[in-house]
C-alpha cells in the first residue's frame, strides 16, 4: 500500500512519492536532513541486509550514498536533478559533454569496483545529473560484492539491492533494465564481475550520444535475444569514441575491456579524455618552459647587443705659441675651456704694454684678442676661471 505523506518509516517521516515504484522524499528528524527511501514489498533478509551495508561502505561524489537499511527499505542521499533518461529525451548529448557525464560514471564504478562491488544495474535511470553538474550514480545497483571486498564469505548468489529484482513482476522495469544487461547476464550467467558493468557503460554512452537505444524490442525476449546475437551498430556515433565502444561491447567477456578505468586510453587522437583532464590539476609545464624560454632570451639579447664599455686613455698633447701672431709677453699660463674647445692665454703686444686675453680654437693656429668687456664677461670667456696672472678686474679696463 503506497505511503501518504505525513507516514513514519522508522524514525523517517514520509513527505512525498518522488519516483517510479515506491520511492518517496522523506524527512530524518534526528540528523535533520531529507533523505530519498526505497520500500519493497517484501521483508529482507539478513544476507541481503549484510550486502546492502558492504555497499554502505562506499564513500565517492559520483555514487549516491546508502544511509541505512530498514526490515524492508533502503534509506539513501537524496539527489536532486534530472535522471540521465530524461535528459537524452531532450536529444542527443554533443561529445564534450557526454565525456563529462561518461567520465563520472566511470569514476563512480571503479570506486566500487576497487571494492569488489559490481552494479549489474547500470541504466540512464539510474544517474541522476545535479543543478551544479555533478553525476551521481543510483541504485547501486544489482550489487553483487565479490568475497574479496569488506563483506567477505558472500558468494556470486548474493541477491539484488535493487527493487527490479524484488519487483520482477513488474515488467516496465525488466525491460528497462534488460536493454542495459551484458550478454553473460542475458543468458543466465552465474559469474558476473565488473565486465558487466563495462559494457551497460559502453550501452549507455552510445545511448548518451546518439538519443537512440542501441538493444530494442517489443517484449523480453526480443530484447534479451538482441542483446545476446546482434552485433551492435555503432555507426551513428562519433568517430573519436567507436574504438572505446567497440572494445566496451565485446559480447565474449574475455575480449572485453577489463578495467572502467582504461577506457580513455581508447580515445581515437583528437578527442579530450575528460577523465585525465579532471583527474589533476593543469600542468604547469608551458608556463615554466615559457617563463624560462622568455629568461634565456632577454640573456642572450642582452649579451648580444651589450655596448663594449668605452677605454679612456689619458692624451697628452702641447699647443705651440700662435704663428702668425707676435706678442710681446705672455703672461701666466694657457687654461682651457671646460669643453675643450679653445685655450685662453694672457699676452702683450710690441707697442702695447697692457696685457690682454687671448683665445685660440684648438683647431686653428691663429689666436684672436677677447672682446674687452665692462660687464664682467670676462669669466664666462674663460668658463668662470681666472686666468694666471691677469688681474680679475681686468674686463673692466677699457
Amino acid at each position: 500500500m503506497p505511503l501518504a505523506s505525513g507516514d513514519r518509516l522508522g524514525p523517517y517521516e514520509i513527505a512525498e512519492l518522488i519516483g517510479m515504484g515506491e520511492v518517496y522524499r522523506a524527512h530524518d528528524p534526528r540528523l535533520r536532513r531529507d533523505v530519498a527511501i526505497k520500500v519493497s514489498a517484501q521483508q529482507f533478509s539478513e544476507r541481503f541486509e549484510r550486502e546492502a551495508r558492504a555497499v554502505a561502505a562506499l564513500n565517492h561524489p559520483n555514487v549516491c550514498t546508502l544511509y541505512d537499511v530498514g526490515p524492508n527499505y533502503l534509506v539513501m542521499e537524496l539527489v536532486e536533478g534530472p535522471t540521465l533518461a530524461e535528459h537524452i529525451k531532450e536529444g542527443a548529448m554533443p561529445l564534450a559533454e557526454a565525456l563529462t557525464v561518461a567520465r563520472q560514471i566511470a569514476a563512480g564504478l571503479e570506486a566500487a569496483h576497487e571494492k569488489g562491488i559490481t552494479h549489474r544495474d547500470l541504466k540512464p535511470g539510474n544517474v541522476k545529473i545535479k543543478p551544479d553538474g555533478l553525476v551521481k550514480v543510483l541504485d547501486f545497483g544489482l550489487a553483487k560484492v565479490a568475497p574479496t571486498s569488506t563483506s567477505s564469505g558472500i558468494g556470486d548468489e548474493s541477491p539484488t539491492l535493487s527493487m527490479a529484482s524484488i519487483a520482477a513482476t513488474r515488467v516496465g522495469v525488466i525491460l528497462g533494465t534488460a536493454a542495459y544487461m551484458s550478454p553473460e547476464q542475458a543468458r543466465g550467467k552465474a559469474n558476473i564481475d565488473k565486465r558487466a558493468d563495462i559494457w551497460a557503460f559502453g550501452v549507455v554512452l552510445h545511448e548518451m550520444l546518439t538519443a537512440r537505444r542501441l538493444f530494442h524490442g517489443e517484449d523480453l525476449t526480443e530484447v534479451l535475444a538482441s542483446v545476446v546475437k546482434e552485433r551492435p551498430d555503432l555507426s551513428d556515433a562519433p568517430r573519436e569514441v567507436q574504438r572505446l565502444l567497440t572494445r566496451c561491447l565485446e559480447k565474449d567477456p574475455a575480449k572485453r575491456l577489463r578495467d572502467i578505468g582504461d577506457v580513455w586510453e581508447l580515445m581515437e587522437s583528437g578527442a579530450q579524455s575528460p577523465a585525465r583532464a579532471e583527474a589533476r590539476p593543469p600542468s604547469k609545464l608551458p608556463w615554466i618552459t615559457a617563463a624560462l624560454l622568455g629568461v634565456l632570451a632577454i640573456t642572450f639579447g642582452a649579451l648580444w647587443f651589450r655596448v663594449p664599455p668605452q677605454e679612456f686613455r689619458a692624451v697628452e698633447f702641447s699647443i705651440n705659441e700662435p704663428l702668425n701672431t707676435a706678442f710681446a709677453n705672455t703672461i701666466g699660463s694657457m687654461a682651457a675651456s671646460p669643453d675643450g674647445r679653445f685655450v685662453v692665454f694672457g699676452a702683450t703686444t710690441p707697442g702695447n704694454t697692457t696685457p690682454r686675453l687671448w683665445l685660440r680654437s684648438l683647431d686653428s693656429q691663429e689666436a684672436k684678442a677677447a672682446p674687452r668687456n665692462r660687464r664682467r664677461q670676462l669669466p664666462l670667456l674663460v668658463a668662470g676661471q681666472q686666468v694666471p696672472g691677469i688681474p680679475h678686474s681686468y674686463g673692466q679696463q677699457t
